[in-house]
């Protein structure tokens, strides 16, 4: 791949998108036997699987190929498994938090309270949704399995990957909880934002894919130590970047509406640093107006202002650039192979950029 020519992300993106449109539709006769009324179900799925920035793949392709991989199609097919456990993550993620729109779009739970709603059927709507996608989560997940397992890698390799692909799931819904439990607890601590970033985003979205990649290439005990020096702080610069988006970036870009962490009152680092950094009376104000979901524009801009006044968001900029400057010392390894690493120091730009 010259990077001249494509991104590393876009390099896969052909290529995962052409094999989930083919696992979905493979499937779709056999849950559609079981009764018509699943197919709104697999629409729902079909929009969620369309979007998406396709990293977790990316990342596994690219530790795959930097421990010397070729390009070879049961490759793409492993790599694309992770999306189904991102589509099962993200649903159910935003039936935790209540969400109304993701990327772009209603998110699975609003679109199938509407089927519900539209259709005068009995009992809550919202109810009805909140509990179709909590199913259709739960499919997604088993598809994930599924797709790994017949993606014609040699049974020797999809063993070596067992140890990263089942660990990555635990973390990650480990890593929600622990989230859950900090929104729950209204923990301010930077080492709580971090140690959920830690579990719920840096291990599940870089290292873990990279790990599962350099493990399929049978090299994954060598190459380890070296992508967890790259992946967790880029993970957590990934993450970060995303939490200032979630404030300040612009709903064209980012498919939420502007300030919707803030309505939701999402404990990130972001809020943390500006809790520990305000002044009392802002702090106290701050503090009361973090997860009203009837927040006014005028509230958040009170809310970005603090933010940026504080120092906080310059903090969490700094802190982005120091994790960055991390994961690109980690990539001088002459342990990863050349052409890889070329992508991989652009897949920091990708997944760290101010704009997505």
């Amino acid at each position: 791949m010259s990077s001249s020519h494509s991104s590393p992300v876009s390099f896969v993106r052909p290529a995962i998108d052409a094999r989930l449109a083919g696992f979905v539709q493979r499937r779709r006769p056999e849950v559609l036997e079981i009764g018509a009324e699943l197919a709104p179900l697999l629409d729902s799925l079909d929009s969620m699987l369309t979007g998406g920035k396709r990293l977790r793949p990316a990342f596994c392709y690219w530790g795959w190929r930097g421990a010397g991989g070729e390009d070879v199609p049961e490759i793409y097919a492993a790599a694309a498994s992770l999306e189904f456990l991102q589509a099962c993550a993200l649903i159910h993620d935003d039936v935790i938090d209540n969400s109304d729109t993701r990327r772009g779009l209603p998110a699975v739970h609003r679109q199938l309270a509407a089927l519900h709603a539209d259709a005068g059927w009995d009992g809550g709507s919202l109810e009805f949704g909140r509990g179709a996608a909590v199913l259709l989560g739960d499919l997604c997940l088993a598809w994930s399995d599924e797709m790994y397992q017949a993606s014609g890698l040699p049974a020797d390799a999809l063993s070596a990957g067992r140890g990263p692909f089942d660990l990555m799931r635990t973390e990650v819904m480990a890593g929600q909880y622990l989230d859950l439990v900090e929104q729950a607890r209204g923990a301010d601590s930077v080492e709580a934002s971090l140690r959920v970033m830690r579990y719920k985003s840096a291990k599940y979205t870089v290292e873990r894919p990279m790990h599962l990649g350099a493990a399929l290439a049978g090299r994954g005990v060598e190459l380890a130590p070296v992508y967890s020096a790259y992946g967790i702080p880029l993970g957590i610069a990934f993450q970060l970047r995303d939490d200032v988006l979630g404030v300040f970036g612009d709903p064209e870009l980012t498919g939420k509406p502007a300030g919707d962490d803030l309505r939701e009152g999402k404990r990130t680092l972001i809020v943390a640093e500006t809790l520990s950094r305000a002044k009392a009376a802002e702090t106290r104000r701050f503090r009361d107006l973090l997860g009203d979901p009837g927040l006014s524009a005028e509230d958040v801009e009170w809310m970005r202002a603090v933010i940026v006044d504080s120092g906080a968001l310059a903090a969490c900029e700094q802190r982005i650039d120091d994790y960055v400057g991390e994961a690109t010392t980690a990539l001088e390894s002459d342990l990863i192979a050349e052409e890889a690493r070329s992508a991989l120091a652009d897949l920091i730009v990708a997944a760290t950029a101010r704009k997505h």
